[in-house]
């Protein structure tokens, strides 16, 4: 079987079998997939722990990364195959499916775009090597409420795709005459945003994604980053703390729903 759900943030609560009772049913042959800002923030005990205990758990977890992710840890992992596409293995059933693969899983298609233009950082970029870093974090601070992040420390360039990943994704859906089974990104298509959500996030990965619609052939397109649940379109899937099962398309997590 094959489950989606959405942010994890490093937090995996969702995953207890008191939330996920189905996993008493699966076996490593059956899959959960993560869409983006999966929780790879620091190389710490406590990241060590959660990994192991999913790890320890009865399904695999697959994800792409979103725009909350530490860049210079997750790119550190080897680059090896699996299924048909590169992988980071974080664990051995633990296992990061890079931007711009294909895999195939239990016989479907399923295409991997995974990066998203932070929200917060409204404030700004701060880094350190500025001389006037302890001065511009200050008056940040002493303001109350901000929103920024710190280069290298909360925030990644590569939080967007660059040119090779682009091209990536490009050949890689060329090969498959652009059709596919379901498509797993962070981020979505900037026009569905604008008219579902009610929201802005226009920048070049919105707007390639855009272009793949106009050109894929899929059945389904499941994406986190914006805090919600629920189907936008028909195809169009927004998921957040609910886990869903496709093709079956329902959902299975016991927390409460979010608005």
């Amino acid at each position: 079987m094959i489950f989606v759900t959405g942010d994890t943030h490093g937090s995996f609560e969702k995953f207890s079998v008191a939330n996920f009772h189905r996993q008493k049913r699966l076996t490593k042959n059956d899959y959960v997939i993560i869409c983006g800002d999966f929780g790879i923030w620091e190389d710490s005990a406590r990241d060590k722990y959660n990994f192991d205990w999913l790890e320890s758990k009865p399904f695999t977890t697959l994800f792409v990364d979103g725009n909350h992710e530490n860049f210079d840890i997750l790119n550190n992992y080897p680059v090896e195959q699996w299924h048909g596409g590169d992988v980071h293995f974080i664990r051995p059933s633990v296992i990061h499916l890079m931007r711009g693969n294909l895999y195939e899983i239990d016989g479907k298609k399923i295409f991997a775009m995974g990066g998203a233009q932070s929200h917060d950082i409204q404030d700004g970029i701060l880094d350190r090597k500025d001389p006037d870093f302890r001065a511009k974090k200050k008056k940040l601070d002493r303001n109350g409420k901000i929103y920024y992040r710190i280069k290298g420390e909360s925030w990644w360039e590569d939080e967007l795709p660059n040119d090779a990943e682009y091209e990536k994704a490009l050949k890689t859906l060329e090969k498959c005459n652009y059709s596919v089974d379901y498509i797993i990104t962070h981020c979505a298509p900037k026009y569905l945003v604008e008219e579902r959500l009610g929201r802005k996030d226009e920048n070049r990965l919105t707007e390639f994604l855009e272009e793949l619609e106009e050109k894929c052939e899929f059945d389904y397109w499941f994406f986190g980053h914006y805090h919600a649940n629920g189907f936008l379109t028909d195809k169009f899937c927004l998921l957040y703390d609910q886990i869903i099962e496709i093709p079956k398309i329902h959902f299975y997590t016991n927390l409460k729903k979010k608005k």
